[in-house]
């Protein structure tokens, strides 16, 4: 099994606050071939990515850096 960490460091506990929220019903839905879980504190969140082959890795890390990317562009803007 294929595994990564990906941790991000916020300007804010807010701004963290509002992309696990933004993340939480991704977390919960089965995706075939991955386990994804999400582990924070005050300004951090770690996204731990665990698929069985590479390519489901690959994927499941795109995904989930462009829902990130996409809840932080619109906290942005909000």
């Amino acid at each position: 099994m294929r595994r990564i960490n990906i941790t991000i460091l916020f300007d804010s506990p807010d701004d963290r606050e509002v992309v696990v929220k933004s993340l939480e019903p991704e977390v919960k839905k089965k995706i075939p071939k991955t386990k994804i879980s999400l582990e924070h504190s005050d300004r951090e969140l770690t996204l731990v990515i665990s698929a069985e082959d590479t390519s489901s890795l690959r994927a499941a890390c795109n995904s989930y850096l462009r829902w990130i990317n996409t809840a932080i562009s619109v906290k942005k803007v909000l």
